[in-house]
């Protein structure tokens, strides 16, 4: 009886590790959870996206964190969170950051976003010319129009800096404030400048009926001469984007570098998928790809 009474102590300790490795080992696609940081510029998109993908499998818990792309970056670089969304990718001497611990980096363009200027919908100006956003950037415009941005960390800041070649923010005709929101607020009230705001934090604001947006509009842009689309001003509709007209695009990536199949890989495959590509379309954004419809016609004779 002594004998036997250890051999069942034995079983149940064996059989409660036996459960602790398992349930350690659980983690796949869709189970279990992960951190993922988020470019704010896109916040408002990954948001719809996860709300359906929190749908479809209610056991994958995605935490989005959200920030300045200047401001994220290093806790991705740093291996403190493995999962990025924002608008480039690595540079070779970030990637190899990860590489050298021995972690594939995996990048996936899932939407095509345009940089939106937005003007007073009382104001004058309605089209404006690469040319002259680049001599604003450059501090060498002569005119009055002025720029607006979110905040000075912000990939949109980044965007326009490396399109003007510059490395600072000219100290006249340039103003950047909090967030995409403030500017919109603020070329609402003020007629003299131009705001830089995500495209999909425009479309947000007029659907959710935000007292700003009927003081706004969208302004055409013309390229420069010899890009493409700079035959006449265009806007950043979702047909421009995706033909690649309109001057200011930029893509939208995830970047995952889980070193696992484990939720923040399966967010990413998701946003991908035809399913997650459906939500880019009806966004308002271009989708990495296109979906394609199928039509049942049937003869009613």
């Amino acid at each position: 009886m002594k004998y036997l009474g250890f051999l069942w102590i034995l079983i149940w300790f064996s059989s409660c590790k036996q459960k602790t490795k398992d349930a350690a080992v659980q983690e796949t696609r869709t189970y279990g959870s992960a951190k993922v940081l988020v470019d704010d510029t896109f916040s408002n998109i990954v948001d719809e996206q996860l709300y359906v993908f929190n749908s479809d499998y209610p056991d994958a818990k995605v935490e989005l964190i959200k920030g300045q792309e200047q401001r994220i970056l290093p806790t991705f670089l740093n291996d403190s969170i493995r999962v990025i969304i924002m608008s480039r990718v690595l540079t070779p001497k970030e990637e190899q950051m990860y590489t050298n611990r021995g972690i594939v980096v995996y990048t996936q363009r899932f939407a095509i976003d345009g940089v939106a200027l937005i003007a007073n919908s009382e104001g004058q100006d309605s089209t404006v010319t690469a040319d002259e956003i680049v001599s604003i950037l450059k501090g060498s415009y002569t005119g009055n129009k002025k720029l607006v941005f979110d905040n000075p960390y912000s990939s949109t800041v980044a965007y326009f800096k490396a399109l003007a070649k510059i490395n600072e923010l000219p100290s006249k005709g340039v103003y950047t404030l909090s967030s995409n929101a403030d500017v919109i607020k603020y070329v609402a009230e003020n007629k003299d400048y131009i705001g830089v705001i995500g495209l999909n934090w425009y479309l947000q604001a007029g659907k959710t009926g935000s007292a700003d947006y009927p003081k706004v509009k969208l302004i055409g842009v013309k390229n420069v001469k010899g890009g493409k689309g700079d035959d006449k001003f265009y806007k950043p509709t979702q047909d421009n984007l995706i033909s690649g007209i309109y001057p200011f695009l930029r893509n939208v990536y995830i970047i995952n570098c889980e070193g696992k199949d484990g939720v923040g890989t399966g967010f990413a495959n998701w946003l991908a998928s035809p399913r997650g590509q459906l939500i880019i379309l009806k966004s308002g954004l271009g989708p990495h790809k296109l979906i394609s419809r199928d039509f049942n016609l049937k003869n009613s004779n």
